[in-house]
């Protein structure tokens, strides 16, 4: 009976003190914690001119790097990368001369952000018009996880057309990538801003 009596007595205490242990390291907010993202040190704005092989030139940021890709097929086409290391992000670039296709042209840049519907919350378009430039075109922010954040559309109507469309080279997460997004589509309204057709 007295062996029973004391371990009924210590199991009490043993319950109590974990109790009292388990409470106190609650805190005063028993409720969890957002999820926190990594800090993003942007780098200071400051851009230089590109001249491509192809009939264009435009700014780009110093904190990129352009890829030119080599295209066998068509020597009329460049097919060029900016990539943005620091930002695991890379804005694919493509040069095509107008010849009779500029409808067919503007049908494949909507469709190709139209892809992204899926996935997208919301897609924004920003037109660009510089009639002094000549340089015409619409910008889609795809807003929601879609896999291109971002893509564009520019040409002079006649001969000239250069698309690009932005690709993070992670899962996409719009909360996380927002800060870096924003920054870079500043860069491609610079891009927008600088395109002179050269030829």
């Amino acid at each position: 009976m007295k062996k029973t009596l004391s371990l009924n007595i210590a199991t009490r205490f043993g319950l109590l003190l974990a109790s009292a242990i388990l409470a106190s390291s609650c805190g005063s907010d028993p409720l969890p914690k957002p999820k926190g993202y990594f800090r993003i040190d942007l780098p200071a704005r400051d851009y230089l001119n590109y001249t491509s092989s192809c009939p264009l030139e435009f700014d780009v940021p110093k904190y990129s790097r352009v890829e030119v890709n080599r295209n066998d097929i068509n020597t009329d086409t460049c097919l060029f990368n900016l990539s943005f290391p620091q930002f695991n992000a890379k804005l694919h670039l493509t040069y095509l001369p107008i010849s009779n296709n500029r409808d067919q042209l503007i049908r494949d840049a909507y469709g190709f952000a139209a892809k992204h519907e899926m996935k997208a919350t919301a897609i924004r378009r920003t037109l660009i018009e510089d009639s002094n430039r000549n340089v015409f075109g619409v910008v889609y922010d795809i807003e929601g996880a879609a896999a291109s954040p971002m893509q564009f559309f520019l040409m002079d109507s006649t001969s000239h057309f250069l698309r690009g469309a932005l690709y993070f080279n992670h899962r996409p997460n719009p909360d996380s990538i927002a800060p870096v997004l924003e920054f870079i589509r500043a860069d491609v309204m610079q891009l927008s801003q600088s395109l002179i057709w050269t030829k």
